[in-house]
């Protein structure tokens, strides 16, 4: 091989080198969007389907942390469809437009853009899915495992012990009747109106003869109250931008107990299983369109994960245990 050989040779070797590189930060830059969406979505559900859903908008006003005065507000969905309801944080649902439209944008000028500057985040990443007639109980997280997000869930069927009452009252636009029951070990009281025929409510409250209307703990740790609700014709459970997750409809599940360290270890280190994976060339290689190195961003997204699940210590249940709750049967 002569000199000129020699030449062509290695600018061949670089150029197929960067070729190789470039490849590399993009398919990253992809596993990292996905789990960059596992925070900000609702998630996935049992089947895509395109139906009407009746969708009710709960306004639940809580205390996130158990040593302060302080409450926040937020809106939460219950979607009712045929055969199941899911309940979920509507805050990314009620953008989803404004995303498309700016990530079709993005896709379309070549260009990556930092996402986390044009939403709001939620403030609960569960959802809750109950099935009809039986109120079956899927509760869901996503996670990731490597650089692909994953569904997790525990099955459960819960039975509340509920006490009607006859002391009535309007709320909202509605007719209500009081009943009381005790879930988490917490007493609770429920206003349930038999003007909207669904034996259903927010987050895992269902068994009223009508939909739940209001809801709060003794101590006002969490109160839901509905707003409003709405008709939601060709209804998808999906998100644009859950689709662009790629995470799938599958949910993994398992006892309850195996959930909830998976999911507490998870929260602890939400990179544990992707670090491994990132060599330090890798991560000190720019994105076009976004500001510093793949390790800058895994340290923004990581500060984002610790963020947002350190916001509440104050859960609507404590860590799993047997508590009376009325009758908990365990499904594994």
């Amino acid at each position: 091989m002569n000199l000129f050989q020699k030449i062509k040779f290695q600018k061949n070797c670089n150029k197929r080198r960067t070729m190789i590189t470039n490849y590399i930060k993009l398919a990253i830059m992809k596993k990292l969007f996905s789990i960059f969406l596992i925070t900000l979505f609702a998630f996935a559900g049992a089947q895509e389907s395109k139906e009407t859903a009746n969708r009710f908008f709960y306004e639940l006003t809580f205390k996130p942390k158990k040593d302060s005065a302080k409450l926040e507000k937020v809106i939460m969905s219950l979607d009712i469809v045929k055969d199941r309801s899911i309940y979920r944080d509507f805050t990314a649902i009620g953008q989803d437009s404004i995303l498309k439209v700016q990530f079709e944008a993005m896709k379309k000028a070549g260009v990556l853009k930092d996402l986390s500057k044009s939403f709001k985040m939620p403030k609960f990443s569960e959802k809750i899915v109950k099935t009809y007639p039986d109120m079956k109980i899927q509760y869901i997280e996503r996670i990731a495992s490597g650089f692909s997000p994953m569904n997790i869930g525990y099955n459960e069927t819960l039975k509340l012990d509920w006490k009607i009452s006859n002391e009535k009252a309007k709320i909202g636009a509605y007719n209500a009747q009081k009943a009381t029951t005790e879930f988490a070990g917490k007493k609770w009281t429920a206003w349930f109106s038999s003007e909207l025929p669904f034996q259903d409510g927010p987050y895992k409250f269902s068994g009223l003869p009508g939909l739940i209307v209001k809801i709060e703990d003794e101590d006002k740790n969490y109160s839901w109250v509905l707003q409003g609700n709405k008709k939601v014709p060709n209804w998808e459970e999906l998100t644009y931008m859950e689709k662009l997750s790629n995470v799938g409809l599958k949910v993994t599940e398992m006892p309850r107990e195996k959930f909830e360290k998976t999911f507490n270890d998870f929260k602890k280190d939400p990179f544990a299983t992707a670090r491994p994976m990132m060599t330090q060339e890798i991560m000190s290689k720019t994105i076009p369109g976004m500001d510093g190195t793949i390790g800058d961003m895994m340290k923004k997204q990581e500060k984002m994960y610790k963020d947002f699940y350190n916001a509440n210590n104050n859960p609507i249940e404590p860590p799993y245990q047997k508590l009376k709750v009325g009758k908990v049967e365990k499904e594994n």
